[in-house]
């Protein structure tokens, strides 16, 4: 059982990840300072703490779409009569490697190896983990889990006093840099923290709870979803609006995850709407042929782009258009479509083929 709009909307994501991993915001942010362009271009870059910018939501996209997943698969398994055990035993493999993948992806430094914990597939294989464990939950008890997960972030911020890590919303001094000193002995210069996974978890158990209802009540579950969407939004703004949270993804506080959540149950909502409701399905393969491997082009990018195909690719690509045009901004851009256009080429190559990487 496959959702065609969730495939868009994943493949939507993994499209933005593969632009941003090829160089082209850099490139766009780079190139727009001191012009009117330049506000919109930072969009497509991180907030570096209080607020929110679109590129905050990419993640909280990728964990709540990998809840609506998780609620296809388990109905999918359910119906060829998987017992729970059975079910149990695939999540847990797949927990595992999605941490082996993760760990791996940040472990080789110029330096020598390391250990982290921060990257999204690290964090969503103790989310899957959650979301699968209460699945089977009533949905009011599935909501229940989430407010204690985002209570438990706010006690642990708020109520513990670390000599040192005593700040809640203050990068360096907060307890989930404590925490990090104990798991890694490091903290992360940007802010990230290893422990953004209780709070995230919400975005992938909600995610499985829409996916649920999508399969229960199908085209009617989009009014549930506007519903929904409308209530995150307005609990996750109401608590930054009036300083009792802050908005700050770099820690994934209540506000942030309320809100990220919001955002992320309209973009399904459109997506949805668009695709499987209005039927428009003939402009979608550009999507749908990354969203259907998208473990694959991530993992690819991130490791393989990263540490040789971008500079290998690099190197011929802006060579060649040097030759022609001696112009350097055209050079790089030609780079980093090249780099781009290879990566979706190679999904694409797949998908003629029928090959889909799962773990």
């Amino acid at each position: 059982m496959r959702l065609l709009s969730l495939d868009v909307y994943r493949g939507f994501i993994m499209v933005l990840l593969a632009l941003e991993g090829a160089g082209l915001y850099e490139f766009f942010i780079h190139h727009s300072e001191g012009t009117a362009l330049h506000s919109l271009f930072i969009q497509f870059d991180h907030h570096p703490w209080h607020g929110l910018r679109f590129w905050d939501l990419i993640q909280p996209s990728f964990m709540f779409m990998a809840g609506v997943s998780l609620a296809y698969s388990l109905q999918s398994q359910k119906a060829r009569g998987w017992t729970w055990s059975q079910s149990w035993i695939k999540t847990i493999k797949r927990c595992g490697w999605l941490f082996f993948w993760g760990v791996l992806d940040y472990a080789v430094r110029p330096g020598g190896l390391s250990f982290e914990l921060w990257d999204v597939l690290t964090q969503l294989s103790f989310t899957t983990l959650v979301a699968f464990l209460v699945f089977e939950w009533k949905i009011s008890y599935q909501l229940l889990v989430c407010a204690g997960l985002l209570l438990l972030t706010e006690i642990l911020y708020r109520m513990t006093h670390v000599p040192g890590f005593d700040q809640p919303f203050t990068d360096q001094q907060n307890f989930g840099n404590y925490i990090d000193t104990i798991l890694m002995n490091k903290i992360n210069k940007g802010g990230w923290v290893a422990i953004n996974c209780i709070p995230t978890a919400v975005h992938t158990v909600a995610g499985a709870i829409i996916g649920k209802i999508m399969i229960e009540k199908k085209f009617s579950a989009l009014n549930t979803i506007l519903i929904w969407a409308g209530i995150s939004l307005f609990l996750g703004y109401v608590l930054d609006w009036t300083g009792i949270t802050p908005i700050i993804k770099r820690i994934a506080t209540t506000s942030f995850t309320l809100v990220s959540l919001g955002w992320a149950l309209l973009f399904l909502a459109f997506f949805y709407w668009w695709v499987d409701i209005k039927n428009h399905k003939k402009y979608t393969l550009f999507f749908t042929v990354v969203g259907m491997n998208s473990l694959f082009i991530y993992l690819f990018f991130e490791i393989v782009g990263s540490r040789w195909f971008n500079g290998y690719i690099t190197a011929i690509a802006s060579g060649v258009a040097h030759w022609i045009t001696h112009i350097e901004w055209i050079s790089s851009l030609a780079s980093t479509i090249s780099i781009f256009g290879l990566e979706w080429w190679m999904c694409y190559f797949f998908y003629k083929k029928g090959i889909f990487f799962k773990i």
